[in-house]
């Protein structure tokens, strides 16, 4: 069984590039097989910083085939800029990057429906980045007003586009005139012009040609040759949209229960699974998040970890690690392995704490809710563990880290039930302890 797989266990963020990066180099193939640009990977090589948001990691090695799986929306425009940025930077990219005829694409009519729908119906806003990826995943259940890649070549594409532009401009008037442009969004008043659209789509259609494939076909054929194939998720398992903190979450399977829907795959056909975590936790957007640190400390984390959105960058919501949180995630995605990130982050803290239980209605509990509303009124259960003040970014191995640090890792990973078979001290690849 070749394949490997990287997801997130948190709320995304957690420094999953990386290890991607890192484990590129012992693979034939890397599959992204979910999300969309909303996802931004931070690669560190040397003295250069990539910032990655639809494509692979493995990007950055020669001889790896890298894949856009067909469970993934693509924005054209973002892709083909991405790519454009990466030329520029000298990462070569030809045949080395398949995309999926598969993959439904998002159009302009995304964007507005994002806006519209991110406050509607929840407490708060849902922390959509607005970029249209949760409406086309809509589109795509819905059928009817889908567009995949593969219809960007047909000749009947401006047809089509008129009928469903029929459909939005009706749909979303009514919207915008119920609302009153009351939300001050730009473009509400838009109404989409078919042609201009088809000419755009066209162009990015040709632009992406040398690109798109059957990547199905592709990976069930690398299956049956025993090549190595890396699955690399996207945000984080507790976003996923059918096991996450709904409706707080994405608008796909971005916990280890993605990977054969999103990529074509059979799960038998991935024979370990790793799962990233941060030494502490991090969540952006709406939603519950029960370590959060709303005061001193959770700044500073923000600061000594830069947790500003790749994408976005937005402020990060910075708290202490929620271990209740982590083991639902792990036992949900059937992880082997631990990936403890940015352990560098918590020196220079006098004492850490670790969330071992929640208390809800008077009751202490050890399971996550499976209710948002439950997990907003939960208290968290905290074990004290002295911290150290030692800078460890430069430290190589475990036995060198500093004794608590070496107590904390070990803590984790006994309230997981999870050996921890990597730690990160820093950004770059050379900083990097196999435990």
């Amino acid at each position: 069984m070749p394949g490997t797989a990287v997801f997130g266990l948190q709320w995304g963020d957690e420094a999953k590039g990386k290890i991607v990066d890192l484990l590129t180099e012992r693979h034939d193939i890397v599959v992204r097989y979910q999300g969309g640009a909303n996802a931004g990977h931070t690669i560190v090589v040397g003295d250069k910083k990539y910032k990655l948001s639809l494509i692979p990691s493995g990007i950055f090695r020669p001889h790896v085939q890298c894949v856009v799986a067909g469970g993934v929306v693509i924005q054209p425009s973002a892709i083909l800029k991405e790519i454009d940025t990466l030329n520029s930077q000298g990462v070569s990219i030809g045949k080395n990057l398949m995309i999926s005829d598969r993959a439904h694409v998002i159009f302009p009519w995304h964007h507005i429906e994002d806006a519209l729908f991110n406050t509607v119906g929840t407490d708060e806003p849902i922390g959509t980045t607005m970029r249209g990826i949760g409406p086309c995943y809509r589109d795509k259940v819905g059928r009817s007003t889908a567009l995949r890649l593969s219809d960007l070549y047909r000749s009947d594409l401006k047809d089509r586009i008129e009928s469903i532009i029929d459909v939005k401009n009706r749909m979303l008037g009514s919207l915008i005139d119920e609302f009153d442009n009351s939300l001050g969004i730009p473009g509400l008043d838009t109404k989409f012009n078919a042609a201009a659209i088809h000419k755009e789509y066209s162009e990015y259609a040709e632009q992406m040609r040398p690109f798109v494939a059957d990547t199905t076909d592709y990976l069930l054929n690398a299956v049956d040759a025993d090549q190595r194939i890396l699955f690399e998720g996207a945000q984080g398992s507790l976003l996923d949209i059918d096991h996450g903190t709904f409706p707080y979450v994405t608008s796909s399977n971005s916990s280890g229960v993605g990977i054969a829907s999103g990529s074509g795959v059979p799960a038998r056909f991935v024979s370990k699974m790793i799962g990233v975590v941060k030494a502490y936790t991090t969540r952006v957007g709406g939603g519950p998040c029960p370590t959060e640190q709303i005061n001193e400390i959770g700044q500073k984390i923000r600061d000594r970890g830069n947790e500003y959105g790749t994408v976005t960058k937005r402020p990060r919501r910075c708290g202490w690690f929620d271990a209740v949180a982590v083991r639902y995630t792990t036992r949900l995605s059937g992880v082997d392995v631990l990936s403890l990130m940015l352990l560098d982050v918590l020196s220079t803290f006098e004492t850490l704490k670790i969330c071992t239980a929640y208390e809800l209605n008077g009751k202490r509990i050890h399971s996550f809710p499976s209710l948002s509303e439950d997990l907003r009124d939960v208290k968290p259960v905290y074990e004290t563990l002295p911290g150290w003040s030692e800078d460890i970014s430069g430290v190589q191995k475990f036995d060198d880290l500093p004794v608590n640090a070496q107590n904390y890792v070990k803590r984790i990973s006994e309230l997981i039930g999870k050996p921890i078979e990597l730690v990160s001290v820093g950004p770059d690849r050379n900083q990097t302890i196999m435990v």
